[in-house]
């Protein structure tokens, strides 16, 4: 009789244990880029973790998107023009991040910014249509995670590759589901 509530105990212990293992320290310490702060996920994911106490390296794609974050945190924030489908672009902006984090590298890449338009039965739609999709939510995506690795490695972080669950079920037409299609599988490659 005991013994079936001796394991219950020590599961949930071993659960409590486990959960505790998972909070990060030194927060304080640690840097992430973030590319499409502008607005929306990226702005908002931006200012939680500077209010977190990380060093938040954020990507706009412009000047006003820039000021206005860095208005809205702390000196923590350092904002960056990014457009990922300029490799030009995207090569000052590793230069730039790989300056201020020295040594220590990256703890954290979140590939957020995206585009959702033009979305429209496929027949409607262009070529350029899809490539203007693709340009941004994947082959950009995949320029800046490749420029960043070594930056990753070197602070054994993390790349978070922000999708949809349009890249598993495609759910209307244009560009949109298979760029997210394409970040599902370049993430799985990743692992």
């Amino acid at each position: 009789m005991w013994l079936p509530l001796l394991a219950a105990l020590g599961l949930i212990l071993l659960y409590r244990w486990y959960k505790y293992s998972l909070i990060l320290d030194n927060l304080t310490d640690k840097y992430v880029f973030i590319t499409g702060c502008d607005s929306g996920f990226g702005n908002l994911l931006a200012k939680k973790l500077d209010k977190r106490g990380m060093k938040v390296l954020a990507a706009c794609l412009t000047e006003t998107g820039a000021e206005n974050l860095k208005k809205e945190a702390s000196s923590r924030l350092q904002t960056t023009i990014l457009n990922v489908t300029n490799s030009e672009s995207v090569s000052s902006a590793v230069k730039w991040v790989n300056y201020i984090v020295s040594d220590q590298g990256l703890w954290g890449l979140v590939n957020n910014a995206g585009i959702g338009t033009p979305t429209a039965p496929n027949e409607w739609l262009t070529k350029d249509d899809f490539k203007k999709i693709l340009d941004v939510n994947l082959l950009g995506l995949i320029d800046v995670t490749l420029n960043m690795l070594p930056l990753i490695r070197r602070a054994r972080g993390r790349v978070v590759n922000v999708s949809s669950v349009a890249g598993r079920v495609a759910i209307f037409g244009g560009g949109y589901c298979p760029s997210k299609y394409g970040v599902e599988s370049f993430s799985d490659s990743l692992r």
